[in-house]
C-alpha cells in the first residue's frame, strides 16, 4: 500500500472494519446503576475494561461491582484482572441475589 494510502487507513479505518469488541451483560443491580444491559468495549484486559466500566458508570456501579462476580465467556476468569480478552468475548457482571 503506498505510504499516502496507508496514512489514510489508519487515520479513518473503512466501513465494515472492526476491531477487537468485547460484550459486556451486566445483570440485576449492575444493570440498574450502569442504566444498560449490555454495551460493548475493546479493552485489552479484564482489569482495563473494569476500570473502563467504574470511570463509565460512575460510583454506585463501582460499589455494585465490588461485591459482584465476573464471568468470561461463562466462567470465572482463573487468571482475574490479568485475564486477557479477544474478539468476541464475553462478559458478564452477576451482583449476588437477595432470595426471600
Amino acid at each position: 500500500m503506498p505510504r499516502r494510502a496507508a496514512h489514510r487507513a489508519h487515520q479513518h479505518p473503512r466501513r465494515g472494519s472492526r476491531s477487537l469488541t468485547v460484550r459486556i451483560r451486566l445483570f440485576a443491580q449492575a444493570r440498574e446503576s450502569a442504566g444498560r444491559g449490555h454495551d460493548e468495549r475493546a479493552p485489552t484486559s479484564l482489569g482495563a475494561l473494569l476500570d473502563d466500566l467504574r470511570a463509565s458508570y460512575g460510583t454506585d456501579f463501582a460499589h455494585v461491582l465490588d461485591t459482584a462476580r465476573v464471568w468470561v465467556n461463562g466462567d470465572e476468569p482463573i487468571a482475574g484482572d490479568l485475564t486477557e480478552l479477544h474478539d468476541g468475548d464475553e462478559v458478564a457482571v452477576l451482583p449476588p441475589v437477595s432470595g426471600g
